[in-house]
């Protein structure tokens, strides 16, 4: 099995096994959803069962709550600045995604929430961000922050036990589309390319406009 499958499946465990075994599948939509030619996928309980309130700490310092986040279209990742691959990948990827939409005329919001409170502060959150686009917000918080923004989200993630600061935390790998006045509407894989993220998230857009 290549590596990004082998990701691919240890995200769908992940989150499954947190869904309490709810499964996330692969669906065209149905006739009576007014995004049903966007979807390619859903979460079984629903787009509302996924996303919700959330209190992290931006960039600045700053306590942001999920109405001072999410104001237009946003993509959302949960990772952490230390991570060796996925992460810079996933991140790299939404943030390429972000600047094919705004090449087309699409204002998003990419956001990097950290599952690492402990390395990941403020300034080291704005470091990775400012790397990757200059519109990417990242947010950490305290360890209970974080963990109620995962929840929210479904995530998974669990701290490797090394008793040093190089250890790894295992997580899910999801990207999430998230509108400010519909919620969670849409997740996409680690293997979609940027091209295909941005077309999804623009035929949203304009279902929602």
């Amino acid at each position: 099995m290549r590596r990004n499958e082998l990701y691919a499946t240890l995200a769908a465990v992940a989150v499954i096994g947190l869904l309490g075994g709810s499964l996330w599948y692969v669906t065209f939509g149905s006739p009576d959803d007014d995004f049903s030619d966007c979807r390619a996928s859903t979460v079984s309980g629903g787009s509302g069962a996924i996303g919700g309130p959330f209190t992290l700490v931006d960039e600045t310092g700053a306590t942001v709550t999920d109405k001072d986040v999410i104001t237009r279209p946003t993509l959302i990742y949960f990772g952490y600045t230390f991570c060796p691959d996925v992460c810079p990948m996933d991140t790299a990827r939404m943030a390429e995604a972000t600047e094919l939409l705004a090449e087309r005329g699409y204002d998003v919001q990419p956001v990097f929430i950290s599952i690492d409170p402990e390395r990941d502060t403020p300034q080291v959150m704005a470091e990775f961000t400012d790397y990757l686009h200059p519109e990417m917000l990242g947010l950490t918080g305290s360890p209970e922050q974080v963990k109620a923004a995962s929840q929210a989200y479904k995530t998974y993630y669990r701290k490797q036990d090394t008793g040093d600061e190089y250890y790894l935390v295992d997580h899910s790998a999801l990207t999430y589309l998230v509108l400010p006045k519909q919620g969670f509407v849409e997740f996409f894989r680690r293997e979609l390319t940027p091209e295909a993220v941005a077309n999804t998230v623009a035929c949203f857009i304009d279902k929602a406009s």
